[in-house]
């Protein structure tokens, strides 16, 4: 996505445009967004990529003549679907090493498949419409030191018998997540462990706008670095990755 911004526009924020306003118009009750902790502070085209379907669903909420609920659940890393780290760290190990590691600081959030599909349910349970809602998942982990503990746990000892190579972070990685955009609110839930995010939703703030803007006006067309350029005037805090 990071080398493709346009496409990844198109997929994860045009693509939850349309179905938002189907859904919508045919009334349905309850509509879903999956996000990621990735959308908060954005540096990636992923994770501003799902800030915009975040900001466009929570202005569709209080649409006129809307009567579906929108909610989103921003899931961190979940552990064993497509291209998590445990897999690529349990293959790279069981070639030998190395094991390769961005930067010795990252830090990452992690929850369970079960977990992540709980939230989802949960949302579906509480939510009202225009929520965000995010797992309690406890404290960041240390990438680095997670592929230690791998590596010990299949019986070797890391840096001597299996080698920790720093690659550098990638275009557009940060070195930690978080959870909460600073201006939102915190509100309880009837579950311990998950918190419900509450936005103050007044007027579309140009949302309608500015999306028929990203349709019409040949944005995802232009060079790389020029439509995240455009996407930063309409997401002030994203910290886009230019070549």
């Amino acid at each position: 996505m990071e080398r493709q911004p346009g496409e990844a526009i198109k997929n994860n924020t045009l693509g939850t445009e349309l179905l938002a306003d189907l859904a919508s118009k045919h009334a349905v009750a309850q509509f879903i967004l999956i996000s990621t902790d990735k959308a908060i502070n954005p540096t990636s085209v992923m994770g501003v990529t799902k800030r915009l379907a975040e900001i466009y669903i929570q202005s569709k909420q209080i649409a006129p003549e809307n009567k579906t609920r929108f909610m989103a659940v921003r899931f961190g890393n979940v552990l064993g679907s497509s291209n998590s780290v445990v897999p690529i760290f349990k293959k790279q190990i069981d070639e030998g090493g190395p094991v390769t590691i961005t930067h010795p600081d990252m830090t990452r959030y992690f929850m369970t498949v079960s977990e992540s599909v709980g939230l989802i349910l949960q949302a579906a349970t509480q939510g009202k419409g225009g929520e965000i809602f995010v797992l309690d998942m406890g404290e960041t982990v240390k990438i680095v030191d997670m592929a230690k503990q791998m590596i010990e746990l299949s019986g070797f000892r890391p840096g001597i018998d299996i080698e920790l190579k720093f690659i550098g972070l990638r275009p557009g990685e940060k070195l930690f997540e978080e959870y909460q955009h600073k201006e939102e609110l915190h509100e309880e839930t009837e579950h311990p462990r998950i918190f419900r995010f509450a936005t103050k939703l007044n007027n579309n703030n140009g949302v309608e706008e500015f999306f028929k803007e990203l349709k019409n006006n040949g944005i995802l067309d232009l060079p790389g670095n020029e439509i995240k350029e455009c996407i930063k005037k309409f997401v002030p805090e994203y910290d886009p990755y230019l070549e």
